[in-house]
């Protein structure tokens, strides 16, 4: 017994026994106008019932049942004609309607089937022809949405359409992202973290669990203001704390820190450590993290041997000894 969930939201299942009591052949589509069974243990195989869903009130769902009618279709026996077609694709070198590839995506899908019985995880390898990712059977990924190689999208999580995801990515468990938000390579984002449209993070962005971005000012949830929404920026190797908010309108900048509980509601400065609420700058971080230490208008950091030096109250790197 297999369920397979498509991108789309269309979801099917499949159910084979070879100890099952009863001889059955049968494909079952459920549409929103109506519902076709093939039954190729009937006389007459395709049937179709014109069954529909109203709303009554707009609220209870009534199904509104017709009689079927069947599809004629010619009897020939399959493997002839299977057989058939594939000659004729031979002689005349055509692609045959179930190729190699369509055979090779089949084979991925039952090694998906039985690794989730064997492991009893759930798991999404990405389409064939595209990069290597990993999402977990409990995240939801829409349509439209670009998932870069190596990266990881875990339990209960969600990508809305038109997002994008780097690679090397780690998604943890139940993150929201999009639609419409570009996440760089290298990012990690951390549990119940939601990226609302107009979010922008470049490469090695780290978001800690719980923080909090938003994209509209004053919000109401009785006025509808999807056009109010502000652009929020977070550069380069930038770090948010855990619980942290970053109001919405605001430049996080590169290898920026943000503490814990911070709530952020105007740009932040390169290598700028900020804290408390609403956040102030309270120092400087070196791109590895480590807060640093001045002599005069220099500074070099004490875990990596980077160097810097402030000009006009910005913090400009002499020489960085690691790299993003």
């Amino acid at each position: 017994m297999t369920a397979l969930e498509f991108r789309n939201g269309i979801r099917s299942h499949i159910f084979v026994s070879w100890l099952h009591p009863f001889k059955e052949q049968k494909l079952v589509v459920v549409g929103s106008r109506a519902m076709a069974v093939f039954d190729d243990m009937s006389e007459e195989k395709l049937f179709i019932y014109p069954h529909t869903i109203k709303w009554q009130d707009g609220k209870i769902p009534v199904a509104q049942k017709a009689d079927r009618h069947s599809v004629p279709i010619e009897k020939k026996e399959p493997l002839k004609e299977e057989l058939r077609h594939f000659i004729s694709c031979v002689a005349d070198r055509k692609t045959p309607l179930t190729d190699g590839r369509e055979g090779l995506r089949v084979l991925r899908i039952l090694e998906m089937a039985e690794e989730g019985m064997l492991t009893g995880q759930k798991g999404t390898p990405s389409p064939a022809g595209t990069n290597n990712y990993f999402v977990h059977g409990s995240a939801c990924i829409d349509g439209n949405v670009h998932i870069g190689e190596g990266s990881k999208v875990w339990h209960f999580s969600h990508v809305l359409s038109d997002s994008r995801i780097g690679k090397n990515c780690i998604i943890a468990q139940n993150v929201s992202i999009g639609p419409g938000v570009t996440v760089g390579d290298r990012c990690k984002i951390q549990n119940n973290v939601s990226l609302y449209k107009g979010v922008t993070l470049e490469d090695g962005v780290f978001c800690g669990p719980s923080c909090v971005f938003t994209n509209v000012y004053t919000p109401r949830a009785f006025v509808e203001r999807k056009h109010e929404y502000r652009e929020t920026l977070v550069k380069k190797g930038a770090t948010i704390g855990a619980n942290a908010t970053i109001l919405c309108g605001v430049t996080v900048g590169r290898y920026a820190l943000i503490g814990a509980g911070a709530v952020v509601k105007k740009d932040v400065a390169d290598y700028a450590v900020v804290a408390g609420v609403p956040a102030k700058q309270i120092g400087w971080a070196c791109i590895c993290g480590v807060p640093l230490t001045f002599k005069g208008q220099k500074a070099k950091c004490g875990n990596c041997k980077s160097t810097y030096r402030l000009e006009k109250k910005h913090l400009v790197a002499v020489r960085e000894e690691i790299s993003l």
